[in-house]
């Protein structure tokens, strides 16, 4: 993208934008170009929680805003790990009385010791760079377990590949967390749009309720993002913009 497009599309100056891709690119997230800059994969070694932690963080608060309200007093939720999901987690204690499990650390630490949440940590694996529980323990304790809603993150959808992630681990465990709950609510930024992943989670119709922000309505976004916004509409899926 360009200089131009960037500060027009995030209302900020030009001088602004130079300063934060300069940043970005020293992170391994952009090369700049004349006049603008292009996006990079990042490096594995940057991809992990805490180089997400800080990204979109004001998108990511709002989806946990929203996500809390479809959260009824008194129900048992389980919830996935995640950059997003921490941000829900935050949200969650506003709708105490709560009996919440958690597949992450990073949430744990958001619902400890909070009025009226009784905090249950699932036993597992904790992958490296992630936190998420993972594994044989993961998978045995969810078996005995049923949750009125499942609040799952999510790496990739794609209309044609439906939810997916990139660590089969993971997925493995979304699988399992799926068959045990009357609910399901993948939250997700616009970004998850149109993307594959390694490892397949389920069909688009297997989640009751999609919350993602507006940017996905966005005419200048890929358009296989839009395609998939609409075969997720199309499969019967709630999809709510924050």
């Amino acid at each position: 993208m360009t200089l131009t497009e960037l500060a027009s599309r995030l209302g900020v100056s030009e001088m602004t934008v130079r300063r934060d891709l300069d940043r970005l690119q020293e992170r391994g997230l952009v090369s700049r170009v004349r006049g603008g800059a292009v996006a990079l994969r990042p490096r594995p070694e940057a991809a992990g929680f805490a180089a997400r932690e800080g990204w979109q963080v004001a998108t990511k608060a709002r989806l946990g805003a929203a996500t809390a309200e479809l959260v009824q007093p008194g129900q048992t939720i389980l919830l996935d790990a995640g950059t997003t999901m921490a941000q829900v987690a935050g949200h969650l204690v506003t709708r105490a009385p709560l009996t919440v499990v958690v597949l992450g650390l990073q949430a744990a630490t958001h619902l400890a010791d909070q009025p009226d949440v009784r905090l249950l940590v699932l036993g597992g694996e904790s992958r490296p760079g992630e936190r998420s529980l993972v594994g044989y323990l993961a998978l045995r304790a969810l078996e005995s377990l049923s949750f009125d809603c499942f609040l799952m993150s999510i790496g990739a959808v794609h209309h044609t590949g439906g939810w997916s992630e990139f660590d089969p681990d993971d997925a493995a465990v979304k699988r399992a967390a799926l068959g045990r709950s009357e609910r399901t609510i993948v939250v997700a930024d616009s970004t998850k749009l149109g993307a594959r992943a390694f490892a397949k989670v389920a069909e688009l119709a297997a989640v009751d309720t999609f919350v993602t922000d507006d940017a996905a309505l966005d005419p200048v976004v890929d358009r296989t993002a839009t395609e998939t916004l609409t075969a997720i509409a199309d499969a019967g899926v709630e999809v709510l913009r924050a």
